[in-house]
């Protein structure tokens, strides 16, 4: 009977360790962001869930002798029978959440394995009777979170110190490029877009470096610059994030910016920096300003309330305000690029070609056209994908965005995370901008679907166009059915996906 139930045991406690490997690494391995997951619905969801529950209550029943015994070992063997096969059904549809394979994943792989491994074949070598080896098999699923956990913190100090060795590497490296220029870009949102438009503005003109997509931390910005950088390279736009007081000034002593963009701040991750003065020191651009030398220069988001009150503080450098005038919430990046490009001596008409070479003028939005079709009637939609991320500014940004179409306004997205106790408030202000910009809004988490429900009743919404839906298949026949009712195949009919949404609902699109 053991040598049929572990098999079973082995192979879901595998998929159950490169799922919980995934969201350390999805997390970056940051503490405070792992914890923060747990507040929200899919977090508990992975806590207290009535798969767990029943192994915690057959656990105590193994505590004890008794005829019930063989009962608990038979359904403990077919609940790890059920999670096998479900196991090797989703390997085969590819669907397994597993990390994504470096250096780091592959040690703590190796490690999680392994320590399955050491333990199911002490248990077989001890000889124990079947019921202390179902009870230990069960202790160690329950406890697998923990224990892959404990792995992960015990290889830190390894990756601190390695990280430590590459930070000085590329610290050196960069104190070698004496004639390059700098541009540090920081804030909680914008800092992609931004990054994107100044360094295709410069390239028209200049050789230009520029941090990857998802770049922006402490290694990726040394791996940049260890990899990347060139004695060629005149500019260096620098794209800096953090999730801790003090990283942005942890940045700057490694890439040594002249000039500083202030994106702007939210209370996006204010749960993991702990405090709005902690976030504001180092998104909201503090740090990034006092590093700057005295002869650099910081350009401030004049949208912004939190980049607008250091522009006035600041008085030790020069400083430049940018996009006053911008009427739609988030074209102000490109301004912010415009202006810089001006400060390094860019011609009216050199900048103007650059932003010609500028495909989408809107960040953080990619449109498609897509169709659907019913009862041989085709609507068109036309599909705002903004899943790649996402923050309370961006979301309003967005639904202002919206404003721009005529037919009509359907939005799909989760809740925002990460927000503390600014959350509440936060989703309220979502769901009043809702109310006035869609049709139909379609919320695909629970944890503050009641904020951003009253919102938007509050502010006239009919509570039935405001719902609450996970399923991909299930949201696609919504928003058809929507479609239909209301007969309309306007061209400007418009999607919304918001803050990472479930690619798979694309899936049920027809595209052009």
């Amino acid at each position: 009977m053991l040598y049929f139930l572990s098999p079973f045991w082995f192979i879901r406690t595998v998929k159950n360790m490169l799922f919980w490997l995934y969201l350390w690494q999805l997390k970056e391995y940051h503490i405070g962001r792992f914890k923060d997951h747990f507040r929200t619905t899919k977090g508990k969801n992975l806590l207290f869930n009535e798969l767990l529950f029943t192994k915690i209550f057959l656990l105590y029943f193994l505590s004890f002798n008794g005829s019930y015994v063989f009962w608990v070992i038979i359904a403990v063997t077919l609940i790890y029978f059920i999670e096998s096969a479900k196991t090797i059904d989703d390997f085969l549809r590819r669907k397994i959440k597993k990390p994504v394979i470096t250096k780091k994943t592959i040690l703590l792989v190796m490690a999680s394995l392994s320590s399955a491994i050491l333990f199911l074949l002490l248990l077989l070598l001890a000889g124990k009777n079947l019921r202390d080896v179902v009870f230990w098999l069960l202790a160690f699923d329950i406890f697998t979170p923990v224990i892959v956990s404990v792995i992960v913190l015990l290889f830190q100090p390894l990756t601190v110190f390695k990280r430590n060795k590459i930070l000085e590497r590329a610290r050196k490296k960069r104190a070698g490029f004496k004639d390059i220029l700098v541009i540090g870009i920081t804030g909680s949102y914008g800092k992609t877009s931004t990054k994107e438009f100044l360094a295709s503005i410069l390239s028209s003109k200049f050789n230009v470096l520029k941090t990857k997509e998802h770049q922006n931390s402490e290694m990726g910005i040394a791996r940049c610059i260890l990899n990347d950088l060139k004695q060629e390279h005149k500019y260096f736009v620098c794209e800096m994030g953090a999730y801790n007081k003090g990283g942005i000034k942890l940045l700057c002593k490694i890439a040594k910016p002249k000039i500083g963009i202030i994106c702007g701040a939210n209370e996006q991750h204010l749960a993991v920096f702990g405090s709005m003065n902690n976030l504001l020191s180092a998104e909201g651009g503090i740090e990034l300003v006092e590093c700057l030398p005295d002869d650099g220069v910081a350009f401030f988001n004049a949208k912004n309330k939190h980049s607008f009150r250091l522009y006035e503080k600041t008085d030790r450098i020069k400083k430049v305000l940018y996009g006053e005038n911008v009427e739609i919430a988030g074209l102000e990046n490109i301004e912010g690029a415009k202006a810089v490009a001006r400060e390094l001596g860019m011609t009216e008409e050199e900048i103007c070609n650059g932003v010609k070479k500028i495909k989408n003028k809107f960040p953080g939005i990619n449109l498609k056209k897509y169709y659907l079709t019913a009862n041989k009637e085709v609507i068109g939609l036309n599909i705002i994908d903004a899943t790649y991320s996402s923050n309370p500014t961006g979301v309003i940004a967005h639904l202002e965005y919206l404003q721009n179409w005529s037919g009509k306004k359907i939005l799909v997205m989760p809740c925002l995370i990460e927000l503390g106790s600014a959350s509440k408030i936060i989703h309220q202000k979502i769901g009043e901008k809702i109310a006035r910009t869609v049709d139909l809004a379609i919320i695909t988490s629970k944890e503050r679907l009641e904020d951003i429900q009253k919102g938007a009743i509050v502010a006239g919404m009919d509570r039935k166009n405001i719902v609450f839906m996970e399923n991909p298949k299930a949201i696609f026949d919504k928003i058809k059915t929507f479609c239909l009712l209301k007969q309309s195949n306007d061209p400007e009919n418009v999607i919304l996906l918001e803050n990472r949404t479930s690619k798979e609902l694309i899936r049920f699109f027809v595209a052009k």
